[in-house]
């Protein structure tokens, strides 16, 4: 059955594989947008579908997977891609591109803003290099974080798999989430040297211990006592540490899939590439959690019920077919949010008007 969807593409395909970042090749039938007005999100943080914004001429500006985005202190939102052609990408938020450059980061994945002596920096998390680097905003590579024999954990390099960074701002503390390798936490100084790392591969509901560790977030929110929070992706969880690497608490989210964490305000959000109730192929949605840890709106998908203060398991609900494995989520000032998308057909990235 064909659905109407915004500028995308139906995919079909029945091979995947879930924590890493391969599908069969897809076939796809284009599908005439739909018209009016499309409207996802419930309660008080409903949003709706900017038509059209930031697509460019992929003969000269191709995408791949876009896989996560942030905003610098112009306010230009920079998007990080596995095309070489150009793996990074400046918008301005009218969706107009600014600015382009990298051509040797092939498993881009993981992108990271921080702000040290007044400039500004990005950290970029490359699974094909096996590296995390730093760089400036114009793409010069400050140092590189290889591979971290100092665990006694890894034999060579292309064990080290690095998605996602998160960064201390009150010492610049480098967290590196291996999500798709050994699934360690591994900490270092604002220059790259080794602290310590926590964590591990598990199959099971271990505490201390992750199945996909996609994305780490420095939680600032009590400022008095900031923590991190970690995907434990299969396990459909995020799990609270301090930031030395003690367990502390876990949420769980029955159904999502949650890529990474991201601050904003007193709420958290998150993209979930799928859920555990459907095909991969086609599915994902959004979730925006409250200072609580409640899932209070899901764009995208099923409404978040609470029974007995549990929270029941959710799934894809969208007539239009809007996303297609969201990645990653960002939201501005406005309260506009951003998502780009993985095994997308390479497709640009949506926004979402605050109603």
């Amino acid at each position: 059955m064909s659905l109407p969807i915004l500028r995308r593409d139906f995919i079909k395909s029945s091979s995947v594989l879930l924590c890493g970042s391969l599908l069969s090749k897809p076939s796809m039938k284009k599908i005439a947008p739909k018209t009016g007005e499309i409207t996802l999100g419930h309660g008080s943080f409903r949003y709706k579908v900017v038509p059209n914004w930031g697509l460019l001429d992929a003969g000269k500006n191709p995408v791949n997977d876009c896989h996560e985005m942030v905003e610098d202190a112009k306010g230009r939102l920079i998007l990080l891609t596995n095309e070489t052609k150009n793996n990074v990408l400046i918008y301005d938020k009218s969706g107009k591109l600014l600015e382009t450059w990298g051509h040797s980061y092939p498993g881009g994945h993981g992108l990271t803003i921080l702000n040290e002596g007044g400039e500004q920096y990005l950290l970029i998390c490359d699974t094909a290099r096996h590296q995390v680097i730093k760089t400036d905003l114009k793409g010069r590579e400050i140092f590189k974080i290889e591979y971290p024999k100092e665990t006694g954990m890894y034999d060579a390099p292309n064990q080290f798999l690095p998605t996602e960074t998160a960064v201390n701002p009150r010492n610049g503390d480098i967290y590196v989430a291996d999500g798709y390798g050994a699934n360690y936490i591994t900490q270092y100084d604002a220059k790259g040297h080794y602290i310590r790392h926590f964590g591990g591969k598990t199959s099971t509901y271990a505490d201390d211990k992750f199945n996909c560790c996609h994305g780490v977030l420095v939680d600032t929110r009590d400022p008095s006592n900031p923590t991190l929070l970690i995907t434990d992706r299969v396990n459909n969880s995020l799990k609270r540490f301090t930031l030395d690497g003690k367990f502390i608490t876990r949420y769980h989210y029955p159904g999502s899939y949650i890529c990474r964490p991201v601050l904003h305000g007193d709420h958290i959000l998150a993209a979930c590439f799928r859920s555990t109730s459907e095909s991969l192929v086609g599915s994902g949605y959004l979730q925006i959690l409250d200072k609580n840890m409640q899932a209070i709106s899901t764009p995208g998908g099923s409404s978040p019920i609470y029974q007995n203060g549990t929270l029941q398991a959710q799934h894809k609900e969208d007539e239009h077919n809007v996303f297609i494995h969201p990645h990653d989520v960002y939201a501005d000032s406005d309260e506009n949010i951003y998502v780009p998308q993985w095994a997308s057909n390479k497709t640009y990235p949506i926004k979402l008007e605050r109603i």
